[in-house]
């Protein structure tokens, strides 16, 4: 029987549908929340500083927000505004900008003004040793490998995920997060590998329920669901006389 309660992991719900987030931070298997300029736009957001400050009012579990500016002068100063939104908010900062120039910089001068940073968009474990150079060892840091999508190129990322926690062993601070999980098993890959933490989209946490559930009547059930929308489809199939 698997215990999510039992795991060291921490679930942190990934979304920025504002009703959704208010009713996962009652679940206390929800431990964080990250949002980013992607799925602000998909749930309608428009007023970003306004959508952010919204939820920090309801939500006083750890957050994180992104900048969304390319240059890193611009990036430093919305880096600096979000910080100041609220004790538990992360900021997210992207490996490079869209011209692949290294944020590493950046990160440096942000971990040594004490401002929160989760680094995200990490692929490769190069990436995440020169950004382990750069942060101040006193200043906690998220660092977010994209996990779900170095699968999706057909790679195994729990490898990679093995040596990421290895690298910030030396330090409590540092926490890694495993990013993009295709599939609720993704947790317990993550848990497993000893990842700090996994972000996970609402439609997955949606699952949660399934876990434990009997494979036999979840058999019965799938059955049930082919045969119940075939007859509401009125399919019909015309059998030829032998």
């Amino acid at each position: 029987m698997i215990d999510l309660n039992k795991l060291k992991i921490e679930i942190f719900a990934d979304g920025a549908d504002f009703d959704s987030m208010l009713k996962l931070n009652s679940n206390p298997l929800i431990k964080g929340f990250t949002t980013n300029p992607t799925l602000m736009k998909k749930a309608g957001v428009s007023d970003y500083k306004d959508f952010a400050q919204k939820v920090i009012k309801e939500i006083n579990k750890p957050i994180s927000f992104e900048v969304f500016a390319d240059d890193f002068e611009s990036m430093k100063l919305q880096a600096e505004e979000i910080a100041s939104w609220g004790s538990n908010v992360n900021v997210k900062i992207p490996i490079t900008n869209t011209k692949g120039e290294k944020s590493t910089s950046l990160i440096r001068d942000l971990s040594n003004q004490g401002i929160n940073c989760n680094v995200t968009a990490i692929f490769t474990l190069d990436q995440l040793s020169e950004v382990l150079d750069h942060l101040n060892n006193n200043t906690p840091a998220i660092l977010s490998i994209f996990a779900g999508r170095i699968a999706d190129t057909g790679l195994d990322p729990v490898p990679i995920m093995k040596k990421a926690v290895k690298l910030t062993n030396h330090n409590e601070k540092f926490k890694i997060l495993w990013a993009s999980p295709r599939e609720l098993l993704n947790i317990l890959h993550a848990d497993e590998v000893g990842c700090h933490i996994i972000t996970v989209s609402h439609d997955i946490l949606k699952k949660i329920d399934l876990i434990n559930k009997d494979l036999t009547k979840f058999s019965l059930e799938t059955v049930s669901m082919f045969y119940s929308d075939a007859k509401n489809a009125g399919y019909k199939i015309k059998i030829n006389n032998k």
